[in-house]
């Protein structure tokens, strides 16, 4: 089957299933979501004043009666200061279990101690918005004997309340917890800020366990996660590092060229028409994205503009901007810097969401629908401006879909902002390895070479010429960068498709075929 964006799709594909193809941003919503089947979370109980407490992890999974074929999820809030993730499986591993599917949120380069567990048949699939370093070049090569398949974090959501990932083990981490398993990540000598991604897996797993550093008198508050979701509570001495959540992607970029890119990305919102009285703003991961909020933040201030929301992976920055009056709150996903914890616990403006009212386009509130301007990075741009946020240069798996394609489809502007080439290798290209984020979805590209406004937006190319920004075609841009890199050198792949992409809805845009080694 060919999608919209013209990728071959299979109509079925062993260890995933039957697939949908990607047929346009909203075009599965329009088509009636009624008939989105869902299926209801897992009854439980416990007995009156029974205990959850375990002495150990390893006690507390044996508790949940692990089984091969079971699938186990665990959250990313701590990103490379993670520790638990690579506990849990080689706990798992000793307890002899096998072809476990791993349903992180996220996984990043400190859970790169996994890999034998790739080899050895303990871990055989993956669900995550994103894998990086020695993971994802090995599941590129074809280590896992069923695909992966990246979604968004909307789309998680979704996978969970229709059943396609069954959650059978949720090992949630927690700055503090209290007996009954009350948790949060607000406070704690390891507060990481919110647990938004979490939310779901303690509602849907048959199976959780809260394993926290510090453990305090009931009732824990604030709640992120609520005690009758929760079957174990375990202290332990260390859940991970804090001071390594904001590191690569969450940093906000000192390089020049990357400062130079977010001062025209500024300057292009502020003449687009859409930075006025109540708009609301978001900055994806990357250190250039990061760095408009700066910019934008002294235009702001010059203007006497007041935005009303801030969304998503919350940094300093952005707590400075509504401590300033800025904006009028923040909806707070994912804290992108420990820093922020502080702001979670003392500000009521300063409001924890579940990835499902941030993201899940199968709901009512969908906050990234309320999107007025949104900033994203990209690890390759093409001339339909469809953007790849998953795979390098060399084809292994090294990024992350997260909200880009949840946060692109629902905002009013959407702004990439990226390197027209890096090194010798071209960003803005005739066509992308990885297609996660369709171009129907972008507005606009800013590059240190030039800026270039999507062809259905005639009116924000009008504005912005208007307002003496020079906007440059797409494919002269393309052709000027491969003048000077010269052409990209193919990525060598076997047919064996190793894993998919899924679109927010569900419906497959791209395949990531197998690299050869």
């Amino acid at each position: 089957m060919k999608n919209k964006v013209n990728i071959d799709i299979p109509e079925e594909l062993a260890g995933v299933g039957k697939l949908e193809p990607f047929e346009g941003s909203f075009t599965k919503l329009k088509k009636g979501w009624m008939e989105e089947k869902t299926v209801p979370p897992p009854n439980k109980a416990k007995m009156p004043h029974s205990n959850k407490m375990c002495e150990s992890l390893r006690e507390a999974i044996i508790k949940s009666n692990p089984k091969d074929g079971m699938t186990v999820s665990f959250h990313h809030h701590l990103r490379g200061g993670d520790n638990l993730i690579c506990e849990s499986i080689k706990i798992l591993a000793e307890l002899g279990i096998k072809d476990i599917t791993l349903a992180a949120s996220s996984l990043t380069t400190a859970h790169d101690p996994i890999l034998p567990y790739f080899k050895d048949g303990t871990i055989t699939q993956i669900y995550a918005s994103g894998i990086r370093g020695e993971l994802g070049r090995a599941i590129a090569e074809g280590v896992l004997p069923k695909p992966f398949v990246i979604h968004s974090h909307g789309g998680r959501v979704r996978s969970v309340h229709t059943g396609k990932i069954k959650i059978d083990l949720a090992i949630l981490a927690a700055s503090a917890s209290d007996i009954e398993g009350n948790a949060t990540g607000a406070h704690g000598k390891s507060a990481f800020g919110s647990m938004g991604y979490a939310a779901i897996d303690s509602w849907y797993a048959k199976q959780v366990i809260v394993v926290t550093d510090n453990i305090v008198d009931y009732p824990c508050v604030p709640q992120s996660i609520t005690q009758n979701y929760i079957d174990y509570v375990v202290k332990v001495d260390s859940i991970g590092d804090p001071s390594k959540i904001a590191g690569g992607t969450t940093r906000i970029t000192k390089a020049p060229m990357d400062l130079q890119i977010a001062r025209l990305a500024a300057e292009v919102i502020e003449r687009s028409g859409e930075l006025k009285e109540g708009f609301s703003f978001q900055v994806g991961a990357g250190g250039a994205s990061l760095a408009v909020a700066k910019y934008i933040r002294k235009i702001m201030k010059k203007r006497a503009i007041k935005g009303s929301f801030l969304l998503g992976g919350v940094t300093s920055y952005g707590v400075d901007m509504l401590n300033e009056g800025l904006f009028s709150s923040i909806f707070d996903v994912q804290s992108f810097d420990a820093a922020v914890s502080s702001s979670l616990m003392e500000n009521p403006y300063h409001i924890e969401i579940p990835a499902g009212l941030y993201a899940n386009p199968f709901n009512c509130g969908c906050m990234t629908n309320k999107l007025d301007i949104v900033v994203l990075g990209a690890l390759e741009i093409d001339t339909n401006f469809n953007v790849n946020v998953i795979t390098g240069s060399e084809g292994y798996v090294r990024g992350a879909s997260g909200g880009h394609s949840d946060t692109a489809s629902g905002a009013t502007l959407t702004v990439v902002v990226c390197p027209s080439f890096r090194g010798r290798i071209p960003i803005v290209k005739k066509k992308v390895h990885t297609i996660v984020t369709p171009g129907e979805s972008i507005d606009v590209l800013v590059t240190e070479r030039g800026i270039c406004v999507n062809p259905q937006r005639p009116e924000l190319k009008a504005n912005l010429e208007a307002a003496g920004i020079k906007v440059k075609d797409i494919e002269a841009l393309a052709n000027e960068v491969e003048g000077i890199t010269g052409l990209a050198k193919p990525i060598e792949t076997t047919d064996r498709i190793v894993g998919i992409v899924e679109y927010r809805d569900g419906t497959v845009i791209d395949v990531i075929r197998q690299v050869k080694e």
